[in-house]
C-alpha cells in the first residue's frame, strides 16, 4: 500500500476549503466540491490533505441515518511543522485564526508547539523542532 492523504470529512465545504487556503495559506490542488485537496506534503507528491463533504462519505459507505460526533475529546490531530512557530502564530492571529494555547516550548519532545482548531473542530498543531545540544 501506498500513502495517499488525511481526508477530513466536513460539513461545510466551502468554509472550511476558505480557512485551509486564505487562514493556513494553504495551495489548492484541486477544488471541485464536495472534494478538495492542498499541497501540503513534498514527501507525499504534495498532496497529503484533503475535504470531501461528510454527507457524499457517507452515501458512499452506507451510514448516511447517522450524525457526526460533536462534544467529545479530540481522537485525532492535524501536525504541521513550520520553520518558526512565534512568527506562523503571529501572522495567523493577524489573519483572524484563534488559537487553543500560546507557542510553547515541549522539551520532552524536542519542539516548540501550539494549538488551534479548524472550523469544524479538527485539532491542528504548528511545531518547530528545538535545537538540542
Amino acid at each position: 500500500m501506498k500513502f495517499c492523504n488525511v481526508r477530513l470529512l466536513v460539513k461545510d465545504y466551502r468554509k472550511m476549503f476558505e480557512f485551509y487556503t486564505e487562514k493556513l495559506g494553504f495551495k489548492a490542488r484541486f477544488d471541485m466540491e464536495p472534494y478538495a485537496s492542498f499541497e501540503v506534503a513534498e514527501e507525499f507528491g504534495g498532496e497529503a490533505l484533503a475535504l470531501f463533504t461528510s454527507d457524499a462519505m457517507a452515501q458512499f459507505i452506507g451510514n448516511a441515518e447517522k450524525k457526526q460526533p460533536v462534544g467529545q475529546r479530540e481522537k485525532s490531530m492535524i501536525s504541521f511543522e513550520t520553520e518558526n512557530v512565534d512568527e506562523t502564530y503571529k501572522a495567523l492571529l493577524a489573519k483572524g485564526v484563534e488559537f487553543i494555547n500560546q507557542p510553547t516550548d515541549w522539551t520532552d519532545a524536542c519542539m516548540r508547539v501550539v494549538h488551534l482548531y479548524d472550523p469544524e473542530e479538527n485539532l491542528i498543531e504548528l511545531y518547530s523542532p528545538l535545537e538540542t545540544e
